[in-house]
């Protein structure tokens, strides 16, 4: 359930960064394009304001996103080992050799290759 807020709390955070970053005046002009000081704070009050807005919100979304990392980790961690396989595999078997250069030769030793020139095969 923490959790859960947290993750939440984390989104409007991250929406809210990408708002005053997006509002902020660069050098095409922004969303925040004008220099009417007939507002509510004048360009170089807004400007303050944004920049600190930024720094407290990004600092507050690195923090949040390494507590919900730490969080997640130890409350979504294993709390028992399964042991119900153990000894229930199946042997390790000897490696094969791999096969000769000549897929013949070993046929050959066991006297079932016939030869080529129309005999019966040597025994």
């Amino acid at each position: 359930m923490l959790f859960t807020f947290l993750l939440v709390v984390h989104a409007i955070i991250a929406t809210a960064l990408v708002g005053v970053i997006l509002m902020q005046r660069s050098e095409g002009g922004g969303l925040a394009s004008g220099g009417n000081s007939s507002g509510l704070m004048s360009a170089r009050g807004a400007a303050d304001f944004l920049t600190r807005a930024t720094s407290v919100l990004a600092t507050l979304f690195v923090v949040m996103s390494i507590g919900l990392a730490a969080l997640a980790t130890v409350a979504r961690g294993p709390t028992k080992i399964d042991t119900s396989l153990v000894g229930k595999a199946a042997p390790i078997s000897a490696p094969t050799p791999p096969p000769s250069a000549d897929p013949l030769a070993a046929a050959a030793a066991q006297g079932t290759v016939a030869p080529t020139n129309g005999t019966a095969p040597a025994k």
